[in-house]
């Protein structure tokens, strides 16, 4: 099974596959976001677009989920934002034409509600600073496709929507399951202790791209 995680930058995707994998033995969470920074790196800084434009990716996203899916008994989880409908059709649509099990989820919330998480993944920046690792310049980037990314994603094709203002990631990756049909281990974590673990996916998910 595939749980394809959807919605705007700096919604909580990341945190939510990462609070399912922490709750669900034999999970594993295989982000496409990876080969994508690779092929921008292949590339001189002129031509760097959006890499989902590649077919390369597309068809790479396709190819090693599907390995994935076949030889691993267990849930996959991929984080990842699509809006473009053609883009989607060709990976998540066509891991579902090559017979897999394909849960897709989209993550939404009011525009003041994302641009305030994303400020909020500052503190993962400075972090990120004192331990010398460069944070990217993506809150910027983020913000210039918000709008696009809200609108394009409410759309029905891009269902199932999950609106996230009023709840936590632990209660998102709780409703993810039940509509999966899936059953999480009971998250007993604290307050405290889950802020901290999030910060530390946060500074690990760093971009220097």
């Amino acid at each position: 099974m595939l749980l394809w995680i959807n919605g705007p930058f700096g919604n909580g995707k990341t945190q939510t596959a990462h609070e399912i994998r922490r709750r669900l033995p034999g999970s594993v969470i295989c982000d496409p976001e990876y080969p994508g920074f690779g092929l921008h790196r292949m590339l001189p800084r002129e031509l760097r677009g959006d890499f989902q434009d590649l077919r390369s990716w597309r068809q790479g996203v396709v190819e090693v989920l599907d390995l994935v899916l076949r030889e691993h008994d267990g849930v996959v989880i991929a984080p990842m934002t699509v809006t473009d409908a053609g883009h989607f059709a060709e990976t998540v649509g066509r891991l579902r034409e090559l017979g897999h099990e394909v849960h897709h989820f989209t993550l939404l919330a009011e525009r003041a509600t994302v641009l305030r998480r994303l400020r909020g993944r500052g503190f993962g920046h400075l972090l990120g600073a004192v331990l010398g690792r460069v944070a990217p310049r993506r809150e910027s980037w983020a913000v210039q496709r918000l709008d696009h990314c809200l609108e394009r994603l409410s759309e029905p094709e891009f269902a199932e929507h999950l609106w996230t203002d009023r709840t936590t990631v632990p209660k998102t990756a709780d409703r993810i399951a039940v509509l999966a049909g899936l059953t999480l281990r009971p998250n007993h974590e604290g307050r405290l202790r889950t802020r901290l673990r999030q910060a530390g996916v946060a500074l690990r998910h760093i971009r220097r791209d």
